[in-house]
């Protein structure tokens, strides 16, 4: 039976285990030099809707490491953008690809591909969710802390689809989670209160960001405007100023946390130049772990 990743919400912590150990034997097989292809002769199809460079380039460059091949396909260039359904797109592609990896806006449109497609299906991102980017996120915290069980999550800023898998991942691990978002950007509702019931730890939503990094291990923030929320910009600057994660907002969380950002950052507006680029940051480590931890799934799943 074929699997997909569409959220971690589908994930049970046996799950997170299983790829964080395999992202972590791979990571050191890589550094180490060691040839390891356990996907030659298969291909991943990976179809953007939006823009991006760090799931792009993690996804094809992972393929290739792992001995396969990733081939980029636009909507634009094909005949999804001139109105193929994903219903026939999704079967036609099930019979020339080993999996595919869909960047797009719809959450729909990923679980309708899923429905119909006769292998895995993988989430890059969705405006609802980015379950790739939070598995990398805990991998990093795994990798800086030695362990994320008990520990207090901060994230301050939109409530938007990091948001709400940081919600769906609190809901399945031991984690504390304290968002801080202003009045009318709180993360999901629906997402927000299963969670509340679910998680052990519990998920916290502040107005103040001083509430919700205090006594925090990892402080979290994301840009105030996403990709299609460009004319959104100007209100949204205005709205999010007290969010800004700077010095003062650092010093009220614990000594050793670590900042995290799943980039692109604005330097200045949600995050300040001497946080981000700080001995704090840990961003640069989150970054490269997209690869690793994508790798992972990829062979998990294929």
């Amino acid at each position: 039976m074929k699997k997909d990743l569409l959220s971690v919400y589908d994930l049970d912590p046996a799950d997170f285990r299983v790829i964080f150990e395999k992202a972590a034997r791979l990571k050191k097989m890589l550094k180490a030099g060691e040839y390891h292809a356990p996907l030659k002769g298969k291909t991943l199809g990976m179809i953007f809707d939006k823009s991006s460079t760090r799931t792009r380039i993690s996804f094809e460059v992972g393929m290739f490491q792992l001995g396969g091949i990733a081939l980029f396909l636009s909507s634009r260039d094909t005949q999804i953008g001139r109105g193929e359904s994903i219903q026939d797109t999704a079967r036609i592609m099930s019979r020339y690809l080993n999996a595919i990896m869909i960047r797009t806006y719809a959450q729909e449109a990923v679980e309708e591909f899923a429905r119909y497609a006769a292998i895995p299906v993988i989430n890059g991102l969705t405006d609802l969710l980015h379950p790739c980017q939070i598995l990398s996120d805990l991998f990093t915290i795994l990798e800086k802390k030695g362990a994320y069980e008990g520990l207090k999550i901060a994230y301050i800023g939109d409530g938007n689809n990091v948001a709400n898998s940081w919600v769906n991942a609190a809901a399945r691990l031991p984690i504390r989670l304290a968002l801080a978002c202003p009045e009318g950007y709180e993360p999901n509702a629906f997402i927000y209160e299963r969670a509340a019931k679910a998680a052990k730890e519990g998920v916290f939503l502040h107005r103040d960001p001083a509430d919700a990094v205090e006594q925090a291990d990892v402080i979290y923030t994301d840009v105030w405007a996403s990709m299609g929320q460009e004319a959104q910009k100007a209100k949204r600057a205005d709205v999010f100023k007290p969010y800004q994660v700077n010095r003062e907002l650092v010093a009220r969380a614990k000594k050793d946390a670590i900042v995290m950002h799943c980039l692109p950052a604005h330097r200045g507006e949600e995050i300040t130049a001497d946080v981000l680029d700080g001995p704090q940051s840990v961003v640069i480590d989150q970054a490269e772990n997209r690869l690793h931890v994508q790798k992972a799934i990829l062979e998990i799943l294929m």
